[in-house]
């Protein structure tokens, strides 16, 4: 089965490119549809859960008895198709959890309801309690890994490890280039046209992968579409909640990782989480801008692993 997807998706991939290289709508098609294929072919398959306030939609994986349960939790305005990828690689040892976070990919966007990142942690553990699961280790990246470490402060008695990637929610000594844009006025993630995605999207990665040009107009014209919404989720959880002065609290093991070359959180800011939490580990990734588990997927998911697999008291 695992063959005749392989061709099914480099087929559609390929026509998809060659067919329509600059439309929009079969580029859509390829980055939603195709990804969700391209998850399929590292075991991950979609589901609905409804977790009372909402419903999440969620990519599931690996489960098995007796396995541990890894959440992979996405940055503002991304979703969960940056986790496939790295997923695959811890797959056959976890039980995976990668969810669209509310107002996020096919999870729906409501407004008027918290968006900050205590609320979104909350809604991750309505979640594992949906899904019967008592304890899970955590993974964020940007946004995601300010709600993992929420996560890890105010739920240690279901939160096994947090693995912090690029993530918001501390002060950095030196800002970065998305911090001066936003100071003078410019969320670079509003995105009012493809000149504008064309700024901002090589801001999210050093080394991003190859898209065909279907697939960037079509993630642009999602930017565009919907850059009202992104503007009330980052007035919700931007520069709020922030944990400063409470990383010391944070008891469960942690392990940070960030791209050298990052230009939305800059890397002057992976001391202060370093100093904060105590006996946290600290890996800097040369060469790598603000999604490591998209620029460099294996690398990333064996440091985690390696993580993941020291005995806990």
């Amino acid at each position: 089965m695992k063959t005749v997807l392989k061709v099914l998706a480099a087929g559609l991939l390929i026509a998809g490119a060659g067919v329509a290289a600059t439309s929009p709508r079969v580029g859509e098609w390829i980055y939603h549809d195709g990804g969700q294929l391209e998850a399929r072919l590292y075991g991950l398959h979609s589901e609905t859960v409804d977790i009372g306030e909402m419903s999440l939609a969620i990519y599931r994986g690996g489960a098995g008895e007796g396995r541990e349960t890894l959440v992979m939790l996405h940055g503002y305005s991304a979703d969960r198709q940056v986790w496939p990828r790295f997923a695959k690689h811890l797959i056959d040892r976890y039980d995976i959890v990668i969810p669209d976070l509310a107002g996020h990919g096919d999870s729906p966007f409501v407004s008027g309801i918290d968006y900050g990142a205590p609320a979104q942690g909350e809604r991750v553990i309505a979640l594992l309690d949906a899904l019967k699961i008592e304890r899970a280790h955590v993974i964020g990246n940007s946004m995601g890994g300010f709600i993992a470490a929420h996560l890890a402060l105010r739920h240690p008695d279901r939160i096994l490890s947090a693995t912090l990637i690029d993530p918001a929610g501390v002060l950095a000594p030196t800002p970065s280039e998305a911090d001066r844009l936003i100071e003078a006025g410019q969320n670079p993630f509003e995105v009012q046209d493809r000149a504008a995605f064309d700024r901002f999207y090589p801001m999210t990665m050093h080394r991003a992968p190859w898209l065909p040009e279907s697939v960037l107009a079509a993630v642009a014209q999602r930017y565009i579409d919907r850059r009202a919404a992104l503007a009330e989720i980052k007035r919700g959880f931007y520069h709020r909640d922030m944990l400063d002065t409470r990383l010391g609290e944070i008891r469960v093991p942690v392990l940070l990782l960030w791209g050298r070359e990052d230009r939305l959180l800059d890397v002057s800011t992976a001391p202060i989480w370093a100093a904060g939490i105590p006996g946290a580990e600290v890996e800097i990734f040369d060469g790598v801008g603000h999604m490591p588990m998209v620029e460099i997927p294996e690398a990333a998911a064996a440091r985690v692993a390696t993580f993941l697999s020291k005995p806990r008291t």
